[in-house]
C-alpha cells in the first residue's frame, strides 16, 4: 500500500499525500476524528477515508462522508453483488469498494477428508463444530435463518423473525448440542477472535469463522469450505467488507480524492494487496487476477454466496434475541418451538 501511494505521488507531482492511521473505535478513532474534526476543523478533515461497512453506516448517516453517485467514473459492472451492497445506503452509493470479508467453515486437512457441505454430512462427521454462541449479533444462526428463506425485516420494515425458518434453525441446534457437535461450553465465547483462538489449540473440531482468518492461517495446514447447510439449500454466507468514501466538504477537493482512489482500485494492485491482507475481493477482475489457483476458487464461492450482513439498526434488535435463543438451546433449558415463538415475540413486543 506505501508504495501504491509513492507511486501515485510521483505521477501527481502537484498533489502531496498525507496519510494518517487510526483506530478504529474509542477516542481518537475513525468516527470521533471525523466527527471532532467536521465541527472543530473542517479544514483538517481527510480527503479519502478507509471505512468498514458499520463505519460507513454511521457516517453516512451523520453527514460526515458524501455521495458520489456522479462523481466517479469507476466500473462497477463487474462488483460483486456483496460489494455493490457494501457501497450503498439508502439507494446511494458512499464508497469504493476494496475489500471484503465472509464467513466460511475451517477444519484441519486430514488424508481423504472432505468438508462438510450440508447438516447430514456434518452429523456424520462428528468433530465438534465451535462458534462464538454468546457474540452479541448473533451471526451464525442469523446466517442459518437467512439461508433457509427467514426475513430480518416486516411489511414495515421493522426487524422482525419469521417462527418456522428460526424454529428450523433452532431444531438444528438441538440436535447438534445433543449429539455432542455443539457442546454447551460454546456459550462461552462472546467474540470471533476467542472462538479462532480456540480453535487453534483444539485437534478435532472444526469452526465456523471469518475466510480473512483462513487465509492468513494457511501455513497450518487448514480446509476450508462453504458453511454446511439442509441439503438442497443454496449456498449461502454473511459478509462484511472495507470501502474508500469521501469525507472532505470541499466539492473542488473530490476529484483529487476520487482520482487516488480510483489508483488504489487497479486490479493487479488490488490483487495482490487483497491475497497479502487475506481479504475478498470485490470484483471479478480483482478475483481473475489472484496468482494462487485454490484461494481462488474458494474465494469464488465465497464471493458468489455472500450477502452483506445486516445494517447496525437491525442487528441491535435481532442479535440479542438471537443469542438468549441459541444460548437456551445448546444449554438445553427450553425447546426449540418455545424459544423460537419467545423470540418472536420478543421482536413484536419489545
Amino acid at each position: 500500500m506505501l508504495a501504491r501511494l509513492r507511486a501515485f505521488d510521483e505521477q501527481h507531482p502537484e498533489f502531496q499525500i498525507e496519510t494518517r492511521i487510526k483506530a478504529l473505535e474509542g477516542p481518537g478513532g475513525l468516527l470521533d476524528s471525523l466527527t471532532t474534526a467536521s465541527v472543530a476543523a473542517p479544514l483538517a478533515l481527510p480527503d479519502l477515508v478507509a471505512l468498514p461497512r458499520p463505519l460507513l453506516e454511521t457516517a453516512a448517516l451523520k453527514g460526515l462522508v458524501y455521495p458520489l453517485d456522479d462523481l466517479t467514473a469507476e466500473d462497477s459492472s463487474d462488483w460483486f453483488e456483496y460489494a455493490r451492497a457494501l457501497s450503498s445506503l439508502q439507494s446511494s452509493r458512499f464508497g469504493l469498494p476494496f475489500a471484503g470479508d465472509a464467513l466460511l467453515l475451517v477444519a484441519r486437512q486430514q488424508p481423504d477428508y472432505v468438508i462438510p457441505t450440508d447438516w447430514d454430512m456434518l452429523f456424520s462427521d462428528q468433530r465438534i463444530l465451535t462458534f462464538p454462541a454468546s457474540d452479541a449479533d448473533g451471526l451464525f444462526p442469523l446466517l442459518l435463518y437467512q439461508a433457509v428463506g427467514g426475513d430480518i425485516v416486516d411489511d414495515q420494515g421493522r426487524p422482525a423473525l419469521v417462527l418456522e425458518p428460526f424454529t428450523r434453525v433452532l431444531l438444528f441446534f438441538q440436535s447438534a448440542a445433543q449429539a455432542g457437535i455443539m457442546p454447551f461450553w460454546l456459550t462461552q465465547y462472546e467474540s470471533w477472535t476467542q472462538a479462532w483462538q480456540d480453535f487453534q489449540g483444539q485437534k478435532e473440531t472444526m469452526t465456523i469463522t471469518w475466510a480473512s482468518n483462513y487465509f492468513l492461517n494457511e501455513d497450518q495446514a487448514l480446509q476450508a469450505g462453504l458453511i454446511p447447510l439442509p441439503a438442497g439449500t443454496p449456498s449461502f454466507s454473511l459478509a462484511t467488507g472495507w470501502v474508500w468514501a469521501l469525507a472532505n466538504p470541499q466539492p473542488e477537493r473530490r476529484q483529487m480524492s476520487l482520482l487516488l482512489a480510483e489508483y488504489l482500485l487497479e486490479e493487479d494492485f488490488l490483487a495482490r494487496w487483497t491475497q497479502a491482507a487475506g481479504l475478498l475481493p470485490t470484483s471479478e477482475r480483482v478475483l481473475r487476477a489472484w496468482n494462487d489457483e485454490t484461494d481462488q476458487q474458494l474465494a469464488e464461492l465465497l464471493v458468489q454466496s455472500a450477502v452483506l450482513y445486516p445494517s447496525a439498526d437491525v442487528l441491535s434488535s435481532l442479535g440479542p434475541v438471537l443469542r438468549q435463543a441459541t444460548i437456551a438451546i445448546l444449554k438445553q433449558e427450553t425447546d426449540p418451538v418455545s424459544a423460537a415463538q419467545d423470540a418472536v415475540n420478543r421482536l413484536q413486543n419489545p
